[in-house]
């Protein structure tokens, strides 16, 4: 064989050897890595933002009789339509971002994959940085898939707006989901679980709606309002530059409290310093603990914190609506006494069980939402089950006598029993509430 062609040869084979052990693109930084993991949620989340949108224009008559959810601002235009379809629902558009938040640093120091990652020579901050932009890039792509989905489904519908208009609008939803998820990557700075800072981002998401609300309800409350960022993202003119201000500058202090805390530990407050004193040893096993009787009694006792927070959350939302209600009866009377809101309530009678007084009409379409809720509960705790999986608590489990179907069964029983008692709780609250202010 000739020098020429054992040369070529080997140029040949080290270029497949370079080739094999070239990392896919995907798995070539932390940014790439992340992004891939969001691939579902952008598509699945993008197309249900967009679906909650394409709705006929005769639902835009309505949004008059909704002065309290948000301002009906040119309702029959995509931003309009948006910001009284989705004044509430916004709630539901920020759970996945809350709950992606409060799992990228936090989540990943529970399951100990942070302590490999930062074996190999990145900085904390590198590693942050990269995280919340594939996050952010994965909202905005959530943004661009809903805004084009509304603009096909306004030309379907001949609405009157424009495919620029669908993007700002996504965009719009984008940052707003950016804030939040800045709120939950905050507050896992200060939680050793990425659970309870879902959970009290969540609660906060809602009083945010609450307080948004209150300018509508009560005159002379604006400057309330304004406390809120739903406030900015509901104007028919957003605040865009104020919304991605507030999600920089909450998460640019998570990524400053991430860099300055030890692995695994949470941010110590200086009262938290001086009141910290060293646990007692457990002096027993809790083997006769009621929780560990069964599957359905562990998982029962594993959602009570969370169940307990949720039904106080939706029942002072569902005094809250109650109130609402009340407060715009006299304004409502008049716009139902016209000819033209007639097809508003005949659309109203069909959402609101088909009542005939305007309290009763009110209120069962308001409480239309009250499933949705539960949902997202349900949805929250599920997402549970996935991190048993992945941080092997599942193996250990099943390595007992107990068959999948056991285990599936049990924790399903458990998640039923929460929804129930948050439902049950949920309307007893809003039926006191009722007799309490006489509507």
């Amino acid at each position: 064989m000739s020098q020429a062609s054992r040369t070529s040869s080997s140029a040949t084979r080290r270029r497949r050897e370079s080739r094999r052990r070239r990392p896919p693109l995907w798995f070539r930084s932390v940014f790439l890595k992340t992004l891939r993991d969001y691939r579902i949620a952008i598509i699945g989340w993008g197309v249900g933002m967009g679906l909650t949108i394409v709705s006929p224009e005769a639902l835009a008559a309505l949004a008059a009789q909704f002065a309290w959810n948000a301002d009906p601002v040119k309702a029959d235009t995509v931003s309009g339509y948006a910001v009284f379809k989705i004044g509430v629902f916004v709630f539901i558009a920020c759970i996945w971002p809350l709950l992606a938040a409060s799992r990228t640093l936090r989540g990943e120091e529970e399951r100990g994959s942070l302590d490999v990652l930062l074996s190999a020579p990145r900085s904390r901050l590198a590693i942050a940085v990269q995280k919340v932009a594939a996050m952010w890039t994965a909202l905005l792509a959530i943004g661009m898939v809903a805004g084009l989905i509304a603009y096909l489904g306004g030309v379907a519908f001949k609405a009157d707006f424009s495919f620029a208009d669908g993007l700002l609008w996504g965009l719009d939803l984008a940052l707003i989901c950016m804030v939040i998820g800045g709120v939950a990557l905050l507050i896992s700075q200060f939680t050793h679980e990425r659970g309870p800072a879902a959970g009290a981002t969540a609660a906060l998401l809602l009083v945010f709606i609450v307080v948004d609300m209150v300018h509508r309800v009560f005159p002379g409350t604006d400057w309330l309002s304004r406390l809120s960022p739903i406030y900015y993202y509901n104007l028919s003119k957003p605040l865009m530059f104020a919304l991605f201000g507030l999600a920089l500058l909450l998460t640019g202090a998570a990524a400053w409290l991430f860099v300055r805390r030890d692995v695994g530990d949470v941010v110590h407050l200086p009262w938290k310093l001086r009141l910290t004193r060293a646990p007692r040893p457990s002096q027993a096993l809790p083997v006769s603990d009621w929780s560990l009787r069964s599957v359905y009694a562990r998982s029962l006792g594993m959602i009570a914190m969370p169940t307990f927070w949720w039904t106080l959350a939706l029942a002072a939302f569902a005094a809250w609506m109650i109130v609402a209600v009340h407060q715009l009866a006299d304004k409502l009377n008049a716009l139902f006494a016209s000819a033209p809101s007639s097809l508003a309530v005949t659309i109203l009678q069909n959402i609101g069980g088909g009542g005939t007084q305007l309290n009763a009409l009110l209120l069962g379409a308001m409480f239309e939402l009250m499933p949705v809720l539960l949902m997202a509960f349900a949805v929250t705790q599920v997402n549970r089950w996935v991190a048993d999986e992945d941080d092997g608590r599942l193996e250990l489990l099943l390595s007992t006598p107990q068959s999948r179907a056991v285990v599936l069964l049990g924790r399903f029983a458990a998640l039923a029993t929460a929804t129930v008692v948050v439902g049950v709780v949920t309307l007893a609250t809003a039926a006191v509430s009722a007799t309490i202010g006489g509507v």
